[in-house]
């Protein structure tokens, strides 16, 4: 009898689990598939009714045109595109080699006070900050209103985290006999991180690159602070251009939401297998 009412329990537990992971999933999804119901319809329909499949101007697809030549799309996209894929190469570079440093050499000190500091960094926040990196940047340097200023921005506030991952990586997943074996060979430090190494951090690195470029491509808060120029704007900057102070079409801008958020969308589903190998073969690590 125990038994049986262990077991309705359990039953009935798992069955609540569902119900709630089931609603965080519709609450989380809700905000996107909003978009989705919103984007193919008129103003008009949306304003009277968001949450209906079709409205009554039915099906239209007017708003992506529209959205891509206020927001100046092909330009911004660019501009995201560069600034977010030169960023994360820099940071995977660095990163990736700051940590196989850090691993294979923990009883240096330099690389003791280099830890420390990066974990350090990581609990500052942005804000703290701003103010002080514009001013130098801006005032005493004159050097805003450049995709390479942000781009140095960003790596510096992201090189910290990126090189945390890939230390604990490089401890955790990567024998220290393969890099002997290949110093055998007569590989130099520099063959045997690129040939051996860096191959095996390849789930390490499609996390690093989604993280990243994600935040990077998605950042609205220091593009606003470091471009002023049109021509230099982001797509989250971009966006802009559709909020005004009177007048708000939601069709266009759902439109713009969702060719903003397509890439990098793509880019994730594409990575995402290589994250499951590599908390695959964390688990069975021996």
């Amino acid at each position: 009898m125990d038994n049986k009412n262990y077991a309705a329990r359990k039953k009935a537990a798992s069955i609540l689990l569902i119900v709630v992971l089931v609603i965080l999933l519709v609450a989380f999804l809700f905000p996107f598939l909003l978009v989705l119901l919103n984007v193919f319809k008129t103003k008009a329909d949306i304003t009277a009714s968001p949450l209906a499949f079709i409205g009554k101007h039915g099906f239209t697809l007017a708003n992506f045109p529209k959205a891509m030549e206020k927001m100046d799309f092909w330009r911004s996209f660019g501009n995201s595109a560069f600034i977010t894929s030169v960023s994360t190469v820099i940071i995977v570079t660095l990163s990736s080699m700051t940590g196989f440093l850090i691993a294979r050499n923990p009883d240096w000190k330099a690389n003791k006070i280099l830890f420390a500091a990066m974990i350090a960094s990581m609990v500052i926040p942005f804000q703290v900050l701003m103010i002080p990196l514009v001013s130098i940047y801006g005032g005493y340097l004159g050097i805003l209103n450049n995709r390479m200023t942000l781009i140095f921005m960003h790596t510096g506030f992201s090189v910290s985290m990126a090189t945390f991952m890939f230390t604990g990586a490089v401890k955790s997943n990567i024998p220290k006999e393969l890099e002997e074996a290949a110093d055998i060979d007569g590989c130099s430090r520099w063959m045997t991180f690129w040939r051996i190494v860096f191959p095996l951090l390849k789930p390490t690195v499609a996390t690093v690159v989604i993280i990243d470029a994600m935040a990077l491509w998605n950042d609205y808060l220091l593009p606003s602070l470091v471009l002023g120029r049109k021509e230099l704007y982001t797509i989250p900057i971009a966006t802009r251009a559709f909020y005004g102070t009177y007048n708000t079409d939601m069709g266009l801008i759902m439109a713009a939401l969702l060719l903003a958020m397509l890439p990098i969308l793509i880019l994730y589903l594409f990575l995402q297998r290589f994250i499951v190998e590599g908390v695959v073969a964390g688990a069975v690590k021996g």
